[in-house]
């Protein structure tokens, strides 16, 4: 059996502890990271209504999240392969959800992604999830 490590990031959130779950979990050169809101270090959404969420800067709270966890495991957003990113309307923040994205993902090749529209994602708009390798030196 391949050994498993929980990767989480310095500034831990309450939501691993309290839904009992690790930032990202390695195994052997993969990095499995799950899904990140653009939440609080206390886990409620930013800002905390669910009626006029700003959708910009939760979907760049959730990409800053995610950007100490490939480093925490020895890799950088450069190693993403596959990412999997939920929009609670992507119709009409397609714009937005592009624009943060470029701002994060900028060298090529980008890595494959999928995006699924939901009805809810407990008080945020974006979550993102993502599986990178880690090179070999790391």
């Amino acid at each position: 059996m391949t050994n498993l490590e929980a990767i989480f990031p310095v500034n831990r959130h309450a939501l691993y502890t309290k839904h009992r779950y690790p930032a990202a979990t390695r195994s052997g050169d993969l990095l499995f990271v799950s899904e990140h809101a653009g939440s609080r270090t206390d886990g409620s959404a930013e800002p905390d209504h669910e009626n006029e969420p700003d959708y910009e800067k939760q979907e760049a709270l959730a990409f800053d999240d995610l950007i100490a966890l490939p480093k925490a495991a020895g890799c950088s957003l450069n190693d993403v392969v596959d990412v999997r990113s939920l929009h609670t309307d992507p119709a009409t923040r397609s714009d937005t959800i592009f624009a943060v994205r470029d701002r994060f993902i900028t060298d090529k090749p980008f890595p494959n992604w999928a995006a699924v529209g939901v009805n809810w994602l407990a008080g945020f708009v974006f979550e993102i999830k993502v599986i990178a390798r880690v090179p070999q030196a790391a």
